[in-house]
């Protein structure tokens, strides 16, 4: 094989989409203080859990009279709980420009069976916002983890709606400015921008998807895990740390160490610097190469987390048995690991620079993405 391979490698080789690189540094010895075989409706449970909904408001930046709840079953879980107990009220539009979108336009139409108005983009494109009547409720992807497409803003919604505006962010709080005047419910999962551990999501309610969950009774039976209303008023509860199931307190200690990685580097306004310079490496190392492009068309649209790349090779025989052959080289490289495309996705990689992530190891990254490109360009000669 005639190219070299690079001398530099990246010190953490975890691109992963999810769970995510934890934050620098990160030791186990770090989570010495959760209170192990202790009740989480003990004092130090209940404190552990409302600390990790304060830390929450403070970093993000949730408006005061927004609910924060931790709830099961990661984001999955939140956005469940957000369709099975909101819905139906008014008309809904389902957007849809990837994997988890889809999933959620199949959970409305099929599960819940209403009659929804779906707007879908092609993986690299996002809906036109200026089509969406928001005077329905909306339910949509803030970022596309499989597709690498993100909303831009929020200025296409308008302040005035009618709606619900129902956001599934797991891949963009922490590393994207969410703009909660413009969104009525905001979920997301700690396992990955703070590179938490999984199994817990986090459910955010507006004062406006309040006065819903209390005035509007669902058509359909609502499982335990999904109810946040008892005789018609919000259980409050849930909001001040006391779960609906029992969540780990190993992984609530840890996403405590991560928020407050997060204040000490400087907050929101650092973390979102972090994944845009992490972003900016890939982007900045691509341009202009006619083997390698970005997934996303447009670069107003363009991720900052999970970046996805897709070969333009004219060479390439196989684009799928491709991409996977070079995701495995970079693993046996040790220099990427897990960075294969998502299954449902469009052959190639996926980089995840979230905010966790150090610029510097996507950086060494780059060059090993070349020189497994060019092995197996001549893998694939040699084949032939």
């Amino acid at each position: 094989m005639g190219k070299t391979a690079p001398a530099a490698r990246p010190a953490n080789p975890r691109f992963s989409s999810g769970p995510c690189a934890k934050i620098p540094h990160f030791s186990l010895d770090m989570l010495a203080d959760a209170p192990l075989g202790r009740s989480h409706r003990a004092a130090v449970g209940k404190a552990k859990l409302a600390e990790a909904i304060d830390l929450t408001r403070e970093v993000l930046g949730v408006p005061a009279d927004y609910r924060i709840g931790i709830v099961p079953a990661s984001d999955t879980g939140a956005v469940e709980m957000a369709l099975w107990s909101l819905l139906g009220a008014r008309k809904v539009e389902m957007l849809a420009w990837e994997s988890f979108g889809e999933g959620w336009v199949t959970d409305v139409v099929k599960q819940l069976k209403l009659d929804a108005v779906v707007r879908k983009a092609d993986y690299g494109k996002i809906v036109d916002f200026a089509e969406v009547d928001f005077d329905n409720d909306v339910v949509f992807t803030w970022n596309g983890t499989t597709s690498g497409v993100r909303v831009p803003n929020g200025d296409a919604i308008p302040a005035d709606r009618a709606g619900l505006t129902i956001c599934d962010a797991t891949s963009a709080a922490f590393a994207m400015d969410l703009p909660f005047d413009k969104l009525d419910v905001v979920t997301f999962s700690w396992q990955k921008v703070l590179g938490g551990e999984g199994a817990h999501g986090v459910l955010i309610l507006s004062p406006r998807a309040v006065e819903r969950l209390e005035s509007h009774t669902p058509a359909w039976p609502l499982p335990k895990i999904f109810r946040m209303t008892k005789g018609g008023k919000l259980i409050e509860g849930i909001f001040k740390g006391e779960t609906i199931n029992t969540p780990s307190m190993l992984c609530v200690e840890d996403y405590l160490v991560a928020l407050k990685w997060a204040q000490s580097i400087g907050g929101r306004k650092a973390l979102v610097a972090r994944a845009e310079a992490n972003a900016k490496a890939v982007r900045d190392f691509i341009a202009g190469k006619d083997w390698i492009a970005d997934l996303a068309e447009d670069p107003a649209t363009a991720s900052t987390t999970s970046v996805c790349l897709k070969f333009t090779d004219p060479r390439i025989k196989d684009g799928a048995a491709f991409a996977k052959a070079v995701a495995k080289r970079l693993e046996k490289e040790g220099v990427a690991l897990d960075a294969g495309a998502y299954r449902d996705a469009p052959p190639g990689l996926r980089i995840w620079c979230g905010s966790t992530v150090e610029t510097g190891d996507v950086a060494a990254l780059m060059p090993w993405i070349e020189y497994a490109f060019e092995a197996e360009i001549e893998a694939q000669a040699v084949e032939a």
